[in-house]
């Protein structure tokens, strides 16, 4: 195996150990609030499917870009990504807003 796809294993095992412990965090906490004991295979498949749809997600991300003739992914490409969600696109435009009202507060303070 070559030092470069090493090392593209090596990250994506550690997003993986990442994405573990936090989805093991929410289910231990929701598994005390309904008084149910999680299995280690359920974890391990929400594991995967949280993985997935993030992999999804960012290839989606890149297909935007490059439609668009663009090598840098935007704030409308997460948004676009996010349309079938109407919660999470809500979310995401009033943080897009808000750091947009950021910078021009900034700017106009340099001024």
């Amino acid at each position: 195996m070559s030092n470069n796809n090493q090392g593209k294993l090596q990250k994506r095992e550690s997003l993986k150990a990442t994405i573990w412990q936090i989805v093991n965090d929410i289910c231990n906490e929701e598994a005390d609030e309904l008084n149910v004991i999680p299995t280690h295979q359920f974890i391990a498949s929400l594991v995967e499917l949280v993985y997935k749809q993030a992999e999804m997600f960012a290839t989606n991300l890149e297909n935007f870009a490059n439609h668009a003739n663009r090598s840098t992914i935007t704030i409308n490409d997460v948004k676009l990504c996010s349309r079938r969600n109407d919660e999470l696109n809500t979310h995401i435009s009033e943080f897009a807003n808000s750091i947009i009202e950021q910078r021009a507060t900034r700017s106009s303070k340099r001024e």
